[in-house]
């Protein structure tokens, strides 16, 4: 079978690799379809995602595809199905796993990081984190049920209120799911940063947004209850906490360097009484994730900006593409 294997730090290879075979408890997944986020630029990278990657190993932690296999003690799924699947992996022994935050395990083992993800025509995945889709959502949207998750977890450590007046900073990917999910959580309003007032234009027509403003131009007001910073550099997450009104939320979501680090005045912090939250990957979220999709709440089809092909992918981590935005791997017909 055909897949996309990172031998070494900022080196892929097409490889001709042996089909898997499941384990008792596994499924074979044909995969169909695959997303590029930010974690696998720092895997390409040789950085870490939610776990270190270690080369030779195939990529792709966003993923669908239908069932092809089953292991000897699957009953509940079948060939044929049509499948996502969540990527992390949790120990369950752990003293994060248990005290209820799997997300923070000690042995986290993740699809696509850890072991083989979807951007090869056949990987495995255990049952326990393998998801059936609605009719109604497609293998290309369900590729983003991941970083969809991703943002529910964000949300799910937030008060949301609908008195609250939000700002997402940043308008890529996760941005636009942001500016979605708040819309379907029921704030007062929704505001959307960006750079560009065509693109912003765009946005707010896709998202239903209730204002954008473009930062190269205008100022962000201090007048927000929870901001989400969705762009992961300092000055950005400089503007998170400085666009709050007492008693704000600010969740830090864009992941910097491993070194970044940002300033604040600590002294409004306290005197806001500020709520300063990160995230971290996305625990039992699957399943809002995907109902998300099924309900329209957020769609993802005018925002998936690229469908590219296996070999496409390294010019898209390397920076030698001129594609622009998000990317989705057609990885099988």
């Amino acid at each position: 079978m055909k897949a996309l294997v990172l031998t070494g730090k900022k080196q892929l290879e097409i490889q001709n690799t042996e089909k898997p075979e499941p384990k008792a408890n596994e499924v074979v997944v044909n995969a169909k379809y695959a997303g590029i986020c930010g974690t696998d630029y720092a895997l390409y990278n040789g950085l870490p995602g939610s776990a270190p990657a270690v080369p030779p190993i195939v990529l792709g932690h966003e993923n669908s595809g239908v069932i092809s296999a089953v292991g000897s003690d699957v009953t509940d799924y079948k060939v044929g199905d049509r499948v996502t699947v969540d990527p992390n992996i949790y120990c369950g022994k752990c003293k994060y796993c248990r005290t209820g935050r799997p997300e923070l395990c000690e042995n986290l083992s993740a699809v696509g990081v850890t072991r083989n993800g979807g951007l090869e025509e056949y990987f495995t995945a255990p049952t326990q984190v393998v998801y059936k889709l609605p009719e109604n959502v497609d293998l290309k949207s369900a590729a983003t049920c991941e970083p969809i998750s991703c943002a529910v977890h964000g949300m799910d450590l937030l008060n949301i209120k609908p008195y609250q007046n939000a700002l997402v900073i940043g308008d890529g990917f996760m941005g636009l799911i942001f500016a979605q999910m708040l819309k379907s959580y029921g704030v007062k309003s929704v505001t959307l940063t960006g750079r560009h007032d065509d693109k912003l234009a765009a946005e707010k027509e896709k998202t239903g947004v209730d204002k954008v403003i473009n930062t190269t131009k205008e100022k962000i007001p201090s007048e927000y209850d929870v901001v989400i910073e969705a762009v992961g550099q300092p000055a950005t997450q400089e503007q998170a906490v400085e666009a709050t009104v007492k008693g704000a939320q600010v969740l830090m979501f864009g992941v910097g360097a491993p070194d970044q680090k940002f300033e604040m005045n600590t002294y409004e912090v306290f005197q806001k009484q500020l709520t300063i939250q990160g995230a971290f990957i996305n625990p039992n979220s699957f399943e809002d994730a995907i109902a998300l999709l099924q309900s329209k709440d957020v769609d993802v089809a005018d925002i998936i900006d690229n469908v590219i092909s296996l070999e496409d992918v390294e010019g898209v981590l390397n920076g030698t593409s001129d594609l622009k935005g998000k990317c989705v791997v057609k990885v099988s017909d």
